[in-house]
């Protein structure tokens, strides 16, 4: 009893000694001289890095400290995710994740770090759509035509990813559960490659980000087939939700903060608060429109619930198709 006793003071200790040079600024500026940083698991200009930097900049401009943003891509976003995994939780390391901070727990063998026990959740920034495009070779022009023709075709419908147990490679999963399609995967190395031979005619349709495909449907270099969302998105009101066609389905790309384990109440409260206030910002909500991102600006709860859920429903999917990135 006496060593749970003085455990339990220790850990209280560290939690006031990681507190102690911010509560004091909490309402102003963060503690001058410390460097916070927001770690991207992924490459620049993705969706996740322009999030990432959106929120550093006006996380600098609050705190009146300097916020960096670090890319570490690699394994779906693991090297990143464990790197602060690791970072001590006194509020200067910050991770901004997806879906796969839901889905890699199922994917990958070899995790070295847990996405729930690992980590507190801090916020829900955006939740993305993503959109169904076909090659202009193809003989379908709306969701109707399509979902009519891969079930008629199991196995010659062919769709492009950004990579195996990527949220657009699952996406075609659900398409498949749900349809009896038996679309054909093709995975890339991004979904730019994918798009490439889309639009040459090599595969025949794509779930890509409605930020990048939208103005490629729009243009007519692709057609613009169905948005992945249950209802319709104020970004592309043309677009018909695939669920009214395939009931049941909907899946949105979703970007959130997280923080080391153990982190203080009080700072993530500030983190999340100062979310909230970004979001609300005009010259925010343009960047958010640009990207044809939905703020929201969740409690670090909301957040715990909604990767509980997406962790289990994907992680059902994923041992159903027998899916393995690694």
């Amino acid at each position: 009893m006496a060593d749970m006793i003085d455990r339990r003071i220790f850990v209280a200790s560290a939690g006031a000694a990681a507190l102690a040079p911010w509560s004091a600024s909490a309402q102003s500026a963060w503690p001058a001289g410390r460097t916070i940083k927001i770690t991207v698991p992924f490459p620049p200009a993705g969706a996740t890095d322009v999030l990432g930097r959106i929120m550093a900049d006006r996380f600098g401009a609050y705190w009146g400290t300097r916020v960096v943003v670090e890319n570490k891509p690699g394994a779906g976003g693991n090297i990143g995710a464990e790197q602060v995994a690791r970072a001590a939780p006194d509020g200067d390391n910050i991770l901004i994740f997806s879906v796969g901070m839901a889905t890699n727990p199922h994917l990958y063998q070899n995790m070295t770090y847990d996405p729930i026990k690992d980590f507190d959740p801090v916020s829900l920034i955006a939740m993305v759509p993503n959109i169904l495009i076909a090659g202009k070779h193809t003989p379908y022009n709306t969701i109707q035509e399509f979902v009519a023709f891969a079930k008629a075709n199991p196995g010659k419908v062919t769709y492009g990813s950004s990579g195996i147990g990527s949220s657009l490679h699952l996406a075609g999963e659900l398409f498949n559960k749900l349809t009896g399609a038996k679309m054909q995967h093709v995975p890339y190395r991004g979904a730019a490659l994918a798009i490439q031979d889309l639009l040459a005619g090599q595969i025949d349709v794509v779930l890509d980000n409605i930020t990048s495909a939208l103005p490629q449907a729009r243009a007519g270099a692709v057609k613009g087939l169905a948005i992945t969302t249950a209802k319709r998105s104020v970004h592309a009101p043309e677009l018909t939700p695939i669920a009214e066609v395939v009931p049941g389905f909907d899946v949105t790309s979703w970007f959130a903060l997280f923080v080391p384990r153990g982190t203080p109440r009080p700072i993530i409260d500030r983190m999340q608060q100062d979310v909230r206030k970004a979001l609300d910002e005009p010259a925010v909500k343009e960047k958010m429109a640009a990207l044809a991102a939905d703020s929201v600006g969740s409690t670090p709860e909301e957040l715990a619930a909604l990767l509980k859920k997406e962790t289990e429903s994907w992680g059902q999917l994923i041992r159903e198709a027998g899916i393995k990135a690694g």
